[in-house]
């Protein structure tokens, strides 16, 4: 078994599918499953290649849908033209930030958006289910010219 409880969960998922257990599969799982970023299938197999573990690209993609199946992996659309991926962590519902200079995505949950969102349905008539919010600008960092 792993370090990280999320990972064995993985692992658990692809013995009740009676998926194989490599140690590519592994190898992706714990870096995608233990970052705080979102990361990108080319970061995943570039993180994963750093760290001394040889891995296709096709492994990853399969890899990064078999994630998606088990629910512990969600899929971000940013409107970059590449899919993101996150651990599904038990946090509420969230927003993010991106930055259009660095990509760095930030997350932030704000209680106002929330009953906003619910105030905006209704007034339409509508019975508001979920939403999705993205906010691109410019992170403090790039404003000023600190490098990350």
């Amino acid at each position: 078994m792993s370090d990280h409880p999320v990972v064995d969960r993985f692992v658990g998922y692809l013995r009740e599918h009676n998926l194989p257990v490599t140690a590519q599969r592994l190898a992706i799982a714990e870096t995608l499953l233990t970052s705080h970023r979102h990361l990108s299938a080319e970061e995943v197999a570039q993180e994963v290649t750093a760290a001394g573990r040889k891995v296709g690209t096709a492994t990853v993609y399969r890899t990064i849908d078999t994630l998606l199946e088990s629910g512990l992996v969600v899929e971000r659309d940013f409107g970059e033209g590449f899919r993101r991926f996150e651990p599904a962590r038990d946090i509420p519902h969230h927003e993010h930030l991106i930055c259009t200079q660095c990509g760095k995505v930030e997350e932030f949950r704000d209680e106002r958006l929330e009953r906003m969102t619910t105030i905006v349905a209704e007034s339409r008539g509508f019975a508001r289910q979920r939403h999705r919010l993205v906010i691109h600008g410019v992170c403090k960092d790039c404003q000023t010219g600190v490098s990350r």
